[in-house]
């Protein structure tokens, strides 16, 4: 018999391995349920490790081999700039730092809408908080991050405030947050700095588990059989690399930007950053020229 000095601990413990969301029973590890907890230990760079890599026409870009920190390839890594939809990787982690029910259901509102044409998600859709992180995660949804943030913290300028001091407890002194979307330029920071971001929202399963996904089905709760297909915009997804965690970006101030998390089939994995490429193809070129370059580094340096 379970005494009450125990019960806690057996509900912290039974929380851990089974959580429920519309229609769907998820299975999280001990391990998963850990990685929620403690997501913010420090990661460092060495510098000392870059090598002279191929030309990007790009104006900068990061390569980091993840097990060890050690930099390959660095350009205009401490330059600031504008970031766009790699804003909504915070997004996700302040909103799941909250703890928020991820089956509670979200309206789309005229404020969501404002100046963002290019959604699929009409106002006055209604969808539960799980199919708004998917829209914004995968397909890079404004509507969907405005609407996340507004179910986290009332508004949108309270949710950029947890957004920033998010950044500063993790050491990020380059990076700040207008807004959670991305739409506006002011969102700023650094190659370094998103890399770091990225790394950090790696420690989130349920970013994990959507940012690998190649696309999803969302649920319009209050129109009868109306699924949206939400496509993931980080086309890597589609190479011979294995994409554990990732992020597309784009505004005309910020270019074409790209941030992911790649294995290869030997389990070697590579954080690579890409702020403002020139155009949404040639991203992904020099991503994958990028990537391919930093695997066979690592090959050379074992050899």
């Amino acid at each position: 018999m379970i005494s009450l000095r125990t019960l806690p601990k057996v509900l912290l413990l039974l929380a851990g391995f089974v959580f429920f969301s519309a229609n769907t029973i998820y299975l999280l590890d001990a391990k998963d349920v850990h990685a929620e907890l403690n997501h913010n230990r420090e990661f460092h760079f060495d510098f000392s490790t870059v090598s002279k890599g191929p030309y990007l026409n790009l104006k900068a870009a990061l390569l980091i081999d993840y097990s060890n920190g050690n930099v390959l390839y660095s350009k205009n890594c401490e330059k600031k700039r504008s970031v766009a939809s790699l804003s909504k990787l915070v997004t996700a982690m302040v909103l799941l730092d909250h703890n928020i029910n991820l089956d509670s259901v979200v309206t789309i509102s005229k404020q969501d809408a404002r100046n963002s044409s290019k959604s699929r998600l009409r106002r006055g859709y209604q969808l539960t908080i799980f199919d708004l992180l998917h829209a914004s995660l995968l397909s890079s949804d404004n509507r969907a991050a405005r609407a996340l943030a507004r179910a986290t913290s009332g508004s949108i300028k309270a949710f950029a405030s947890e957004m920033n001091k998010k950044v500063k407890e993790l050491g990020l002194r380059n990076t700040i947050f207008y807004e959670p979307s991305g739409l506006d330029k002011r969102n700023v920071s650094t190659a370094v700095e998103i890399a770091k971001i990225l790394q950090y929202s790696y420690e989130y399963p349920l970013i994990q588990k959507i940012t690998q996904k190649k696309n999803y089905y969302v649920k319009v709760r209050n129109k009868k059989n109306k699924k949206l297909q939400m496509v993931n915009t980080n086309l890597i997804v589609h190479s011979k690399y294995k994409v554990l965690a990732g992020k597309t970006g784009y505004i005309r101030a910020a270019d074409y930007c790209l941030t992911t998390l790649v294995k290869n089939k030997k389990g070697e994995k590579l954080t690579l950053v890409i702020l403002g490429g020139p155009g949404d193809k040639l991203r992904f070129r020099e991503a994958r020229r990028l990537i391919d370059w930093g695997f066979k580094q690592l090959k050379n340096n074992k050899s």
